[in-house]
């Protein structure tokens, strides 16, 4: 999931994927992988930046951009190239070299993250560059889309393509997997946390550095902890903040981001229905069933929106859950409700929601070049998020077991929960007609020999678990030091004054808490009050 790093709204934009055929190829991998012939790579590991300033009406002036050349497929590099979007803010002092950040996702999209956010990370300016990168197939980066009309998940999930007609919905996620390949391009085959980590070393190497140092949240700690594994020897100080599982399926995610985001849910509506402008009223039970209400609502009859397209009780719940990340928003969540609910008003809610309504005429141009930014596909982010999960994860059960399946997997979502379980069990089911992804991630990424690096678990986090940063830390081994985040919300560095300074004296200094020690949480953050800003 995207880390929140914003107390503001914001619409995030970006893009998606398909399965892999690993290849363990190349500079800087494990020996197991090197005693195999190796593809030529060093073109790209000799490549040289150039720097200018960002385009763009958002952009700011200080901020850098750049690209880096990689191959499509590591396997075969002759095969074709794409290219990778870069941006940076120069070191305000003495420069150690430069520190990566990814923002999360999947399918979030660096470059207008740090544009909008990079206030809160410059403090590390201090030292380094601060750098950031669109993935590949995500932002500027050969973005993926699944194409024009409507939106894919909701495709699968009208009234007659649902669980009680398995055939009928199996055929619509097949014709969505279809869609999604059409329009992605090249790129499709090729995406994936394996192949972007293989990027990221290119990238290291382009930015003149022998180590690399790196900021990742939520599916960014996914991204960084497969780079250990593929490169341990080029290992810097790397920070993993929101840490996300290594080792469960996705259905076994779905059930978890289910459970954590009605857990949240209800701690917002307890603090709702201690305000008189709550749109759900007083009666804390009843405000509950109003929400599944107002849901199921949107679903019978989606509600028209000002882009032309109509906004559905799961485009709702999604909206929600985006806002669920930080309790500071709660108050700007409460008051899109109430716009919502007296008015019919549907921007103040979309303003949380992850992706856009209206697509493109045209598919994304496909020859490996940059897109500019006004011409990313505006379902960019959900269709990252789906295909490069499916690429991550190696389980595609068969038709037959899928229509078994689906009662019980409905059940266990809609048990976990009743506003989150329907939307949850949607993304899995559209891992359905995708061929097989990697399963690298869940059987070689572990017992990592590397530097030391730090994992922040956050306890009230309803998207990535802390129990997750524990497993993980297992997982990795000796190299893996835990920060407990007392707080609540998801990831730590912004929430958590305590984090953000344990976190900039590691990258900057090298200086490592003890393995097992915590943060406080922050009681001026805890205290939301319906007077605060959003």
């Amino acid at each position: 999931m995207l880390a929140k790093l914003s107390t503001r709204p914001a619409v995030r934009r970006c893009a998606g994927a398909s399965a892999l055929a690993l290849a363990l190829l190349g500079a800087g991998l494990p020996a197991a992988a090197a005693d195999q012939p190796q593809p030529d790579l060093s073109r790209f590991y000799r490549q040289k930046l150039t720097w200018a300033v960002c385009r763009g009406r958002d952009m700011p002036k200080d901020l850098q951009c750049a690209k880096v050349t990689v191959p499509l497929d590591y396997a075969r590099p002759r095969a074709g190239t794409l290219d990778v979007a870069l941006a940076r803010y120069r070191a305000s002092g003495a420069s150690q070299g430069s520190v990566l950040l990814n923002f999360g996702g999947p399918g979030g999209a660096g470059i207008p993250a740090l544009a909008a956010e990079g206030k809160q990370f410059m403090d590390l300016t201090k030292g380094y560059d601060l750098v950031t990168f669109d993935p590949r197939g995500v932002g500027r980066s050969s973005p993926v889309s699944c194409g024009e009309g409507s939106d894919v998940a909701s495709a699968v999930t009208e009234k007659d393509a649902d669980i009680r007609h398995p055939r009928t919905l199996l055929e619509r996620l097949r014709q969505a997997a279809d869609q999604c390949a059409r329009f992605s391009g090249p790129v499709l085959p090729h995406i994936g946390t394996v192949n972007a980590s293989r990027d990221l070393d290119v990238i290291r190497q382009a930015l003149g550095d022998d180590h690399l140092n790196y900021l990742g949240f939520s599916y960014g700690s996914r991204l960084g902890a497969v780079y250990a594994a593929q490169f341990p020897g080029k290992v810097g100080r790397i920070v993993l903040d929101g840490v996300d599982t290594l080792t469960e399926s996705l259905a076994e995610q779905g059930v978890a981001g289910a459970e954590g985001q009605q857990t949240a849910l209800d701690d917002f509506l307890d603090w709702c229905a201690t305000d008189l402008g709550c749109p759900f009223g007083q009666d804390r039970r009843a405000a509950g069933a109003k929400v599944i209400r107002l849901v199921r609502s949107l679903d019978e009859n989606p509600v028209p929106t000002d882009f032309g397209g109509s906004f559905s009780g799961q485009d709702l719940v999604g909206a929600i859950g985006q806002a669920l990340y930080s309790r500071e928003l709660w108050p700007s969540l409460e008051r899109a409700l109430a716009s919502l609910i007296e008015d019919g008003d549907t921007r103040r809610v979309m303003a949380f929601a992850t992706g856009g309504i209206g697509l493109p005429r045209e598919r994304p141009r496909t020859d490996g070049g940059l897109v500019d930014a006004q011409d990313v596909p505006a379902d960019n982010l959900p269709a990252a998020l789906m295909a490069i999960n499916c690429a991550d994860d190696p389980d595609r059960p068969t038709a037959a077991r899928l229509t078994k399946d689906l009662k019980d997997l409905r059940a266990a979502y809609d048990q976990a929960s009743p506003v989150f379980g329907r939307y949850r069990l949607t993304q899995l089911l559209l891992c359905y007609g995708r061929p097989k992804g990697t399963d690298f991630i869940r059987d070689r990424v572990k017992n990592v020999r590397s530097a030391k690096m730090l994992l922040v678990g956050t306890r009230g986090d309803p998207a990535t678990p802390y129990r997750w940063t524990v497993e993980t830390a297992h997982r990795l081994g000796p190299s893996a030091v835990v920060l407990d985040n007392k707080g609540e919300g998801h990831t730590g560095y912004s929430s958590s004054m305590c984090v953000h300074r344990k976190v900039n004296d590691f990258l900057l200094y090298g200086s490592l808490p003890a393995s097992g020690s915590s943060c406080p949480a922050d009681a001026t953050r805890q205290n939301v009050t319906s007077d605060s800003t959003g």
